[in-house]
């Protein structure tokens, strides 16, 4: 369903992407998708954070080759994918989560800093690469609590270390652009560097701790009843295949003629009307699952996190014809059957291609 283009057909055919972060839960259904496009994938991460985790209960890396490391060591790195010889690069290791980034503040930095400026160095020094997606969050915003959405031109900021570092792999990713990947230039180095921010994304096969959809599937599958923290913050929530979508459409534009235009960023958000509440998602997932599921309102809501939080996707309506295509409550329908087929047993490999396939 991707846009093409200049309308000329895009084919991944033997493409070679290197994609950081391939063992999460983005990275994971990214590159099974791009594998069952026909790309050639490498991936370079960590072991999986979680068990059980979406790498292994999916089986991604049967579509890909498995490289582990730390986006933090050039001597692994760089190799990797220099070696490898990529035309594309999504960059998606991350330290993605809020209140961990409390407990490990440097940690997060230095992975979400200082990493996506060793990825970006690396680059720099790979002659083959023409195009680069670097993922960052729609909370690499200052968040003034208003109700109308950001835009890419909005002033980046951070109130908790997770989303002030990934405004600071913002910066980096526009300081290396312009240093380096200068749009003018093109022609001469012919990266094409852009960044894309996305939202809340739930789907099948996310098990992070603190997090509202794999907390309410690990209450509902042990039937105990879940503690909701926030129920009337407001999340722009979207299904993981939406800004996905996105981001494969971001890479065929950087490798078409007119890359120059679509070296920026771009927001990646739902329908305005699906900007909901923690409590109605609640409320849905629990009638989707059925067998007694519920949760309760959690007394202690924890750490800062933002209460509203709204993304202005216009831009990448206009430039990549990217549009969502899940409404929200399709994505609970859809994730729901993802974990029911596998406590069921399912094949998950051939399960989750084929809701990328239905997608």
């Amino acid at each position: 369903m991707s846009h093409e283009p200049g309308k000329s057909a895009f084919s991944w055919q033997g493409k070679k992407v290197f994609l950081t972060g391939h063992t999460g839960f983005k990275g994971g259904w990214l590159a099974l998708w791009l594998a069952s496009k026909g790309a050639t994938v490498r991936g370079y991460a960590l072991d999986p954070c979680t068990d059980p985790n979406l790498f292994t209960v999916a089986r991604v890396g049967i579509g890909l080759e498995d490289i582990r490391g730390d986006i933090r060591n050039p001597a692994t790195l760089e190799p990797a994918l220099h070696d490898f010889a990529p035309e594309v690069v999504f960059h998606m290791a991350a330290q993605p989560l809020v209140r961990l980034s409390y407990e490990d503040p440097i940690g997060t930095y230095e992975t979400n800093v200082i990493g996506t400026a060793r990825v970006l160095d690396a680059i720099r020094r790979a002659p083959s690469v023409r195009a680069a997606v670097c993922v960052t969050t729609d909370k690499c915003y200052e968040n003034k609590e208003w109700v109308w959405g950001y835009r890419e031109s909005d002033p980046l900021g951070g109130y908790d270390p997770y989303s002030s570092s990934k405004a600071c792999a913002e910066i980096v990713s526009a300081a290396y652009r312009q240093s380096y990947f200068p749009v003018a230039k093109l022609a001469e180095h012919k990266v094409a560097l852009a960044t894309a921010r996305a939202g809340n994304v739930i789907g099948g096969g996310d098990w992070s701790l603190d997090r509202l959809i794999p907390d309410l599937v690990r209450g509902f599958v042990l039937g105990e009843p879940v503690h909701i923290r926030r129920p009337h913050a407001i999340r722009p929530w979207q299904h993981v295949l939406e800004p996905l979508h996105g981001y494969i459409s971001l890479a065929e534009h950087l490798l078409s003629p007119e890359a120059a235009h679509y070296a920026t960023a771009y927001n990646f958000g739902p329908h305005e009307d699906d900007a909901r509440p923690v409590e109605w998602i609640a409320e849905k997932m629990t009638t989707f699952w059925g067998d007694g599921a519920k949760w309760v309102l959690d007394p202690d809501p924890g750490v800062h996190e933002a209460g509203y939080l709204k993304l202005d996707a216009s831009r990448a309506r206009a430039d990549l014809a990217w549009t969502p295509h899940l409404h929200l409550e399709t994505a609970l329908e859809w994730l729901v059957q993802w974990y029911r087929a596998w406590q069921a047993g399912a094949d998950m490999h051939a399960f989750t291609l084929a809701q990328i396939a239905a997608y």
